[in-house]
């Protein structure tokens, strides 16, 4: 008889809380080195607090894995064994990143290839002095990079790297990769929609409460002007890849943060591309590939990877062009002037 009361106590507490309404609450904490901002709906204060500070610790947990700045993460430990004929252990986190960036490497021929660890260092370096990498420095970088060097045993949960030097980026990829999993890691503690940005790299779940979706204004070629549209977002992601915050410029040409492996290179075309995917991960690895494969090719990546839509906006001929995938007309989209909840606006990387 008890047991039944308690049962039947806990059934109105539940109704009494489904009942209240969602509210909005936003966090913002610095994690792998850039703003991590968390939007959740939730019933009240203290579940938001909760479930936003599993997400943050979830992603701080994946920087000590794939960061390459800090010299005892996972990732780095591996490089070191570079050469050594070692077949390493991995945790499922970095098995599952290097298996779907060599996936994506295979797809893409080698425009996005994570061995490009020696040639990134240089063009930071670049960043920093103003001055282009020596191109000895850079033909010896560029002989370290080769994907199909990344032995990879998934049933082993095993990674053995083939040459000697070598040094993985998971730049590329690894922040679309942390934001599914603190995505992850919120609905698991009952937030159903939620949206997670890390420097411009969105994921959201479901809309906000009485919305079609979550209002995301898309980055435009230049970083002083105002989005021209917003597109409506759930259960998905988008991205945003170009110059307009990270590039070098030397004897009045610009490079990139993004390098070509085949030459070693910034890109040096005035770009940017947007990919909305059905996952951040695919966001935001597909468009580096994008970036470095140009327009024909990476639509036609774009168009055979389900979910997935992107935008390419360059300059070109003294003139700005913007070019679409197939499914882009299937998304839903707002013009600037469209009432809404406050937008969330991309950062071009």
């Amino acid at each position: 008889m008890h047991c039944a009361a308690w049962i039947l106590l806990s059934a109105v507490s539940l109704g009494q809380t489904a009942d209240r309404p969602l509210e909005r609450f936003e966090f913002s904490q610095i994690q792998m080195g850039m703003p991590f901002r968390v939007v959740v709906y939730a019933r009240d204060e203290d579940s938001a607090n909760a479930a936003a500070s599993a997400a943050y610790a979830r992603i701080k947990q994946l920087n000590g894995v794939m960061s390459d700045y800090e010299p005892e993460s996972e990732l780095m430990q591996l490089c070191r064994t570079a050469g050594s004929g070692q077949k390493v252990k991995v945790s499922r986190d970095l098995l599952t990143v290097l298996s779907r960036s060599l996936d994506l490497s295979k797809k893409s021929n080698g425009a996005f290839d994570v061995t490009v660890g020696p040639i990134v260092k240089l063009w930071r370096k670049a960043r920093r002095t103003k001055t282009l990498p020596e191109p000895d420095e850079l033909a010896a970088a560029r002989r370290l990079v080769d994907y199909r060097q990344i032995r990879l045993d998934g049933q082993a949960g095993t990674v053995e790297l083939g040459i000697p030097g070598m040094q993985l980026d998971l730049g590329g990829i690894g922040v679309g990769y942390a934001i599914d999993e603190a995505l992850a890691v919120l609905a698991a503690r009952g937030i159903r929609s939620a949206l997670v940005d890390g420097s411009g790299d969105i994921g959201v779940s479901d809309a906000p409460p009485g919305q079609p979706g979550w209002r995301v204004g898309l980055a435009p070629l230049d970083a002083d002007r105002e989005p021209s549209r917003y597109l409506i977002l759930k259960n998905g992601a988008v991205t945003t890849s170009g110059d307009a915050f990270q590039y070098v410029e030397v004897a009045g040409q610009r490079y990139s943060h993004i390098v070509d492996p085949s030459t070693g290179l910034g890109l040096t075309e005035r770009s940017s591309v947007t990919v909305i995917a059905l996952n951040c991960t695919v966001a935001d690895s597909y468009t580096k590939a994008v970036s470095v494969l140009g327009q024909e090719q990476g639509l036609a990546l774009i168009d055979a990877t389900p979910g997935a839509a992107a935008i390419i906006v360059r300059a070109h001929e003294g003139r700005v062009e913007t070019l679409e995938s197939k499914r882009v007309r299937e998304l839903r989209w707002e013009g600037p002037a469209a009432r809404g909840p406050s937008p969330s606006r991309e950062k071009r990387k």
